[in-house]
């Protein structure tokens, strides 16, 4: 008993006195009022709890401690701490505990804790990549990595412009990659395995002391910074395959006109009669050049002429970097932090340039013949096609030009469970390293930037929707319920449409300035294992027989969700976020109380139901 009372003494004390932890939801009767405990931190080093999952009947009475707290806190028995906490925490009640204060998503030693890939991918008999994506150990141990000195500034370059020199230093690389034996760390396909790893439940959170619980990089915050590294090391890796320290990756600039196509580099098979090592067969033939690429895509095919493509395209751009992504969660995602299973986190909302423009380059140019739609339409095999890295170089520049514009909201998550969050990979060294959220914030500082045009304005910077003249408006003749009326959650196997009160109408100027009014649909469940999409429009007035665009102001936005899961169900959970200040003041509908709100379904949607639609003001982080 006296090894019981230390335990809880020490625990107690460590809880209220730690500065690396806030106070939990429940007052200890022992103790001031005052030191009540909240069921969020916003702190790096949580007490993390978890069962071992270890047969061994001992083991299973141990509580798991990730290494950073095994410091602060040793493996104890179970039922002792629970005895210890005077009652507060049952067996019953266990589970929550690691919930109630949160830490940063940690990634383990991806050579020795991980699994076969299955999540997300419908038909693993047939699939046409492998689902074994663990990296290979060479007997490394992992470090904390380092920012590198004395390097040039890398500048990756638009591919639709790249020089000879340029295309063939980029072929020669990615041959170089590819001809590496496939155990080698650095080997294409060891590097294709890595997106597959982390996105479709390789890794499990059991760093945080949660071992059957999944990591998944997407539909969360985490997606800009995670993809940020791995394009970092790939980068790296190449330029020491050729011996050129100065090496950098082309990215797709579909934000651009003369971009909006496959980069021609990309679709001959054969060049200069040798195969060529940035061409993938799983790709839609359909949309090879010069077809004009859809950011709105849906799986079907709009058939409009190139021009309107075009035009659409970049409003699309500027309704992810402006309307949609105004504030620090509707760019990043919702907050993601160990405990929380994959994407059913605590926003559970996805980012507007990944449930965006992201989602519709990766299915538009993945193979619809394909039983996964291999390479580009699904997470695990995506790495084996090269335009994946140019597509995701091109969305790594989506942050950087997002925070450029300089707009209030237009701010990183601040949170230490986003700043220390970590990932493992293998460096251009072969060493495997240490990385967190925090240290990849900084482009100069990771030695690499991107060539632009300073010449020109980006061209959706000049494609916000035009406004709607009310004289093309038309009062509808149809009865919309209001939101308070409809029995939720409810199905999307039809057309949804209601109406929403709003916080505020006619806000001024000074009002928009410190805070944006966000629709937000909550509970959206869907079959995992399918591409969905459906698309948002508000206060949608016109006259009957006209369709409403991506060009056109009514147009919210779109929900779309390449296949993956979290193993457990086929039921995935996910949310999404549209801005409406711009978007009332185009459809000049700022003064009416409702908005009126419609949900479109496009594709996948059969047994996808949503929870919640309500609209709020989400203040602004200068």
């Amino acid at each position: 008993m006296m090894m019981v009372a230390c335990i809880s003494s020490f625990f107690l004390f460590y809880l209220v006195m730690s500065s690396s932890l806030l106070p939990l939801a429940t007052t200890f009767t022992t103790l001031p009022s005052t030191n009540t405990f909240k069921t969020r931190t916003k702190q790096t080093q949580g007490f993390r709890v978890s069962c071992n999952s270890t047969p061994d009947d001992q083991n299973e009475k141990k509580l798991i401690l990730p290494e950073p707290q095994k410091l602060v806190l040793p493996n104890v028995d179970r039922r002792n701490l629970l005895v210890g906490l005077g009652g507060l925490y049952t067996a019953a009640n266990l589970t929550s505990l690691p919930a109630a204060v949160a830490a940063p998503i940690i990634a383990p030693d991806i050579t020795s804790v991980c699994k076969d890939a299955k999540s997300g991918i419908g038909n693993t008999t047939d699939a046409v990549r492998t689902t074994k994506c663990c990296p290979p150990s060479i007997g490394k141990t992992i470090k904390p990595w380092v920012f590198p000195t004395r390097e040039v500034t890398k500048l990756r370059w638009p591919a639709h412009q790249g020089t000879k020199e340029q295309v063939a230093k980029y072929r020669a690389a990615i041959q170089a990659m590819r001809a590496l034996p496939e155990d080698h760390p650095h080997s294409f396909k060891n590097q294709a395995k890595i997106h597959c790893a982390y996105c479709n439940g390789g890794y499990t959170q059991v760093e945080s002391g949660f071992p059957d619980i999944d990591i998944q990089i997407h539909n969360s915050w985490l997606f800009f910074p995670f993809h940020r590294w791995y394009l970092y090391f790939y980068e790296r890796i190449l330029g020491k395959l050729i011996n050129d320290p100065t090496f950098a990756l082309p990215y797709w600039k579909w934000d651009e006109p003369k971009g909006m196509t496959i980069p021609e580099m990309f679709v001959p098979a054969v060049v200069d009669r040798a195969t060529n090592p940035l061409f993938d067969e799983f790709r839609n033939t359909s949309h090879l050049p010069p077809v004009i690429l859809d950011l709105d895509y849906d799986g079907s095919e709009k058939g409009i002429p190139a021009p309107q493509q075009i035009a659409c395209n970049l409003s699309t751009v500027y309704r992810d970097l402006v309307r949609n992504g105004g504030d620090t969660l509707s760019f990043f995602g919702g907050e993601y932090v160990a405990g929380n299973a994959p994407v059913a986190n605590g926003a559970k909302s996805v980012g507007s340039v990944e449930a965006g423009s992201h989602t519709a380059v990766h299915r538009w140019v993945g193979d619809p013949t394909q039983p996964n739609s291999e390479d580009m339409g699904n997470f695990y095999s995506a790495g084996y096609d090269p335009v994946f890295y140019c597509h995701h170089a091109n969305v790594d520049r989506m942050w950087k030009l997002w925070k450029d514009l300089g707009i209030a909201g237009h701010v990183e998550p601040t949170s230490s469970d986003w700043l220390n969050a970590s990932y493992v990979f293998y460096d251009e060294n072969q060493d495997l390293v240490r990385v967190t959220n925090e240290q990849c914030v900084s482009l100069s500082k990771l030695n690499y930037d991107y060539v632009e045009n300073s010449k020109e304005v980006f061209p959706w910077r000049n494609s916000r929707p035009a406004k709607r003249s009310t004289s093309s408006q038309v009062a509808s003749t149809v009865e919309v319920p209001t939101v308070d009326k409809v029995t939720f959650p409810v199905s999307l196997d039809k057309i949804l449409k209601v109406r929403v009160k709003r916080p505020a109408v006619n806000r001024t100027a000074a009002d928009k300035a410190a805070a944006n009014e966000v629709l937000l649909i909550n509970g959206i469940k869907f079959d995992s294992n399918k591409f969905v999409k459906f698309d948002v429009f508000v206060n949608d007035k016109l006259k009957d027989g006209v369709v409403t665009t991506p060009c056109d102001p009514e147009y919210a936005g779109g929900f779309a969700q390449i296949p993956h899961s979290d193993m457990a169900k086929m039921s995935m959970n996910s949310a999404a976020r549209f801005g409406l200040t711009e978007l009332l003041e185009d459809t000049t509908t700022e003064g009416e109380e409702y908005a009126t709100v419609t949900l479109v379904p496009r594709t996948g949607c059969e047994d996808l139901t949503v929870g919640e639609i309500l609209i709020q003001l989400v203040p602004l982080s200068s």
